[in-house]
């Protein structure tokens, strides 16, 4: 213990006496040993926040994302997550590890991140170089969605549910699996992409064509369920002031039937995601989030009616209790678990 203590591992905490003979020294390991930082990158946002070891958050910033670029965003992310270290009293040097969440897959074998559509430039090669000589060599990024499985499975509505999905539906579509207490990436980090479900183009109002070539690229579902398919569904059953999905569902809670067919044909397209994930995973839960997901209350009884219609198969669906916190919650006790590790390593081998 006084290795570790000299190595600033752990520190006392307190004495407690055993009845006879000296008191005994309470140790705690040393939650300022070392900080995380944690980055969600979405197409309208950028969030970051920085955490001991502990996972207490020191501070966090949420600023628009404006970037039009590759470079940008990488210049966004590194001006960002210093701004949050700085504040929060610290110097990078202190920062063990840092965790991005970005829609798409990491592919390591050619080091590009694959099926980021949103976010324009962001599949290019040599990403996770220049956000490592940006950031420091402990650098990863992870798909947002698995990320907020995490978040949501430790801090959220997945406490304690073994076997559970995290459906995310906003600008894009994806979805976090996790198994037996553990978070399931698939052969090669692509389990989840649901927005490649051959399911949504049905010919009901704003559903997209079945030969639209971008397709392949963005995904059928995606296509058919995103913020903007919602727009283009209200807009084709003629309503007219459908400037953004989230002035549908403020219409849809307003009474309007136009809007509130729009969300109605939205919850049912999401009822054959959730069937066909629970055709293959079997999971307990289905959490939704996301700016679309989170409108679960709208959501709840066409979705339930339209699953109940194909399967016999309905896991439980609720909605995030995290919100917009998940993606950055998962990422903090993601980068906790690798930066444990790197500090003990570091600082136990020094003593």
């Amino acid at each position: 213990m006084a290795n570790l203590e000299r190595a600033a591992l752990v520190r006392p905490v307190g004495e407690v006496s055993g009845g006879r003979g000296r008191l005994a020294t309470l140790y705690e390991p040393d939650p300022t040993a070392g900080y995380v930082v944690g980055v969600d990158i979405g197409r309208a946002w950028v969030r970051c926040a920085v955490a001991d070891l502990a996972g207490a958050v020191a501070h966090r910033q949420d600023v628009p994302n404006r970037a039009r670029s590759a470079a940008g965003l990488v210049d966004t992310v590194t001006r960002v997550a210093r701004e949050v270290v700085e504040r929060a009293g610290m110097t990078w040097t202190q920062v063990v590890h840092t965790l991005i969440g970005s829609p798409g897959v990491f592919n390591p074998r050619s080091g590009r991140l694959l099926f980021a559509s949103n976010l324009p430039g962001w599949g290019r090669s040599g990403l996770l170089q220049d956000l490592r000589q940006a950031l420091g060599a402990s650098v990863d990024v992870e798909n947002d969605a698995n990320l907020a499985a995490v978040g949501e499975g430790a801090f959220g509505a997945g406490v304690g549910v073994p076997t559970f999905c995290f459906l995310t539906v906003g600008t894009g579509v994806g979805m976090g699996i996790v198994v037996d207490g553990r978070l399931y990436r698939g052969a090669r980090g692509a389990a989840g992409e649901v927005a490649f479900l051959p399911v949504g183009a049905d010919g009901t109002p704003g559903a997209p064509p079945p030969s639209d070539p971008g397709l392949s690229r963005r995904g059928m579902l995606e296509a058919a369920t995103a913020a903007d398919a919602v727009v283009r569904t209200a807009r084709a059953l003629g309503m007219g002031g459908a400037r953004s999905s989230q002035a549908v569902f403020e219409a849809a809670r307003r009474g309007d039937p136009t809007a509130l067919r729009a969300v109605e044909l939205e919850g049912e397209r999401l009822a054959l995601v959730v069937g066909s994930v629970a055709a293959v995973i079997d999971p307990e839960l289905v959490v939704l989030g996301g700016g679309i997901g989170r409108n679960l209350d709208l959501l709840q009884a066409p979705l339930t009616r339209r699953l109940h219609e194909v399967t016999p198969l309905r896991p439980h669906v609720v909605v995030s209790r995290l919100g917009d916190d998940a993606v950055l919650r998962g990422a903090i006790a993601v980068a906790l678990d690798v930066a444990r590790d790197l500090v003990f390593e570091r600082r136990a081998g020094s003593v």
